[in-house]
This record gives structure tokens, C-alpha cells and sequence, in this order.
């Protein structure tokens, strides 16, 4: 067996069985933690096998006492090209229809934000010396009310970073599914739009390029699952904005104030800078909402992320936007 690179939850092996190439993954270490890890990527792994064309690597074998799962290998990763976003979207949706009706697979439901994080959310406005519009602290609660309300009948990947998504010959395959979920595909999708919150790769695409992946992840949903993909891709990213730990690697999601750290001290993870991050989503939220969302419903939320953006720019003005490439 060969080992290969992994994440510290995990250790990957290439190795032979029956002369045929597969991968055998561990997650480590040992305790509740990993072994809730492993439970989700199997369920996960199982539900996306019935996808077609393939969304993931196929699922041969599993020993849950040592949270071992054998995998196919998948022989092939190209170098993404410049319109990668198109494929990753399309896979993405196909992913997410594997959930599609719901079945008894034990996997939680997507943790969305909280009515803590707007209020977390609103306290770092204040801070940045920007007076809360009136509705503001109602329209944020109206989007955490129907974030938690929508079906949750997609399979979530929970960290659908471009560095888990292989570019073989057959398309686009996601790997480590530690995080899914069942939740509404939209929170997702947005990954594109708000800059890979959960990853160290975050960035800002190319509108022309984002908007045709929007286009194909919808038509690729509507293709699989037979209908339009539900909820509101202005809910989605507003969703992300309040949520500080979107700021950090997995590691230091603890409940450590991050908003009041990030007044304090800006920090690198990956491409950007903390600091960075929340002036993209600000930009992000506050473009989406004056474009008018659904029926203007975030209109005062849009002025506060646009004030936040100016007062963001105006204490540390320096701040370069988000790369438009991870690679």
C-alpha cells in the first residue's frame, strides 16, 4: 500500500485488491467524533452511487469498527480549466438529486445559522460604528426562519471545496464526505457566489462564468430531480454572511468570538485573509439584496452589508479583493 496526502481527520492508502487499484480510507482518531464522521460518509457515499453519470467514487467495502471504507479509484484528475465552475455545478446538482425522495439514511440535517449569529452579526455591525437599519434585525431573522424551514431532501455535501472535487474523464467526482447533510442544494450552490466558506480556497469568479454555472446546476437539478431546485439564493448567502466560524479552518470552529477577534487582528487562512472573506460576503449580500432578492424582502439587510462594506474598507484599506483563481 502506497499512503497518500489526507487531511489530519483521515489516513488514505492506494492499494490492490484482487489486482484492481482501489483506495482504503481510515478516519482518525478514534471517539464519537469520527465514528458520527464515518456513519455520514457512508450514508452519503451510498446515496450518490445511485447518481449517473457518477458524482462519487464508488463504495466497495466498509469495516465501521475501524472506520475503514474501500473505494474505487479513480485513475484520472485533470487540471480544472477555466470554466470548471460549469461541471462542478452540474455534478453538484446530480449529487444533490441523489437525495432525492428522502429516505431513512440517518444523515443530520444541514446546521443552518442561528438567531446567536445574527445577533453575533449585528453586534460587529455596531462595532464598525454602522447604525442597524430598523428591519434589518427582522429580515436576518426571516432568513435564519426560512433557511430551517426549507425540505431538506438534497445530499449535502458539507464541504464541497474545489480541492474534494476530481476532474476525471468521466466528469467531476467529490470526494470526503464527512460533513453531509440533508438541507436545501441552494446553500450550496452558493459556495460560488460567497467564496467557498467552509474552504481555504476562497475566491470570486467571473460573473460571466458564475452566471452559466448557476444556469447548469439548475438544469442539471431540474434534469435529475424533475423539478425547479427549491429556496432563494439570496437567503443562501445572506445565511453565510452571519455565520463567523465561515471564517476559519474546521479546526478552530470552537465558539470563539471571531467576529471580535477579526476587529482585533486579521489573520491568513488559505487565499484570503478573514478580513477579506467578510468584505466579499458583505459585497456579495448587499448587491444581491439591492438587485431585489424575492420581492425586495432584504432591502434593509442589503443597506447594512453596503454601509458594513464601506466602514470594513474605511478601517483597513488595503484590503485586496478575493483572487478570482484558487490554483
Amino acid at each position: 500500500m502506497v499512503e497518500l496526502d489526507s487531511s489530519p481527520r483521515s489516513r488514505v492508502w492506494r492499494a490492490e485488491l484482487s489486482g484492481q487499484p482501489v483506495v482504503v480510507k481510515q478516519l482518525v482518531p478514534a471517539g464519537p467524533a469520527a465514528a458520527g464522521q464515518y456513519a455520514r460518509e457512508v450514508g452519503a457515499l451510498r446515496l450518490a452511487g445511485a447518481a449517473r453519470p457518477p458524482v462519487a467514487p464508488r463504495l466497495l467495502g466498509t469495516d465501521p469498527g475501524e472506520r475503514v471504507l474501500v473505494l474505487e479509484y479513480l485513475k484520472e484528475d485533470r487540471p480544472p480549466g477555466a470554466d470548471w465552475m460549469t461541471g462542478w455545478a452540474e455534478a453538484l446538482a446530480r449529487l444533490h438529486a441523489a437525495g432525492v425522495p428522502g429516505a431513512d439514511d440517518g444523515l443530520p440535517r444541514w446546521p443552518g445559522p442561528s438567531a446567536g449569529d445574527v445577533e453575533a452579526f449585528l453586534t460587529l455591525a455596531r462595532a464598525l460604528g454602522v447604525a442597524v437599519a430598523a428591519g434589518a434585525p427582522a429580515e436576518l431573522a426571516g432568513v435564519v426562519s426560512r433557511l430551517a424551514e426549507l425540505p431538506a431532501q438534497a445530499l449535502l455535501h458539507g464541504d464541497p471545496c474545489p480541492d474534494n472535487a476530481l476532474h476525471t474523464a468521466d466528469g467531476v467526482r467529490f470526494l470526503d464526505f464527512e460533513q453531509a447533510a440533508r438541507g436545501n442544494g441552494l446553500v450550496e450552490l452558493a459556495y460560488l457566489r460567497i467564496g467557498f466558506p467552509t474552504c481555504w480556497c476562497a475566491t470570486s469568479p467571473d460573473p460571466g462564468r458564475l452566471g452559466a454555472a448557476e444556469a447548469a446546476y439548475r438544469s442539471a437539478w431540474r434534469a435529475a430531480s424533475g423539478g425547479d431546485a427549491e429556496g432563494d439564493l439570496t437567503d443562501a448567502c445572506a445565511g453565510w454572511l452571519l455565520r463567523a466560524d465561515g471564517l476559519v479552518e474546521r479546526a478552530e470552529r470552537t465558539g470563539v468570538d471571531h467576529w471580535g477577534r477579526l476587529l482585533d487582528q486579521d489573520w491568513t487562512w488559505g487565499t484570503a485573509t478573514a478580513r477579506q472573506r467578510l468584505l466579499h460576503r458583505l459585497l456579495v449580500v448587499g448587491q444581491l439584496a439591492a438587485d431585489g432578492g424575492r420581492a425586495g424582502r432584504l432591502a434593509d439587510t442589503g443597506r447594512l452589508a453596503r454601509e458594513m462594506a464601506g466602514a470594513v474598507l474605511g478601517r483597513w484599506p488595503g484590503l485586496r479583493p478575493l483572487p478570482s483563481r484558487w490554483q
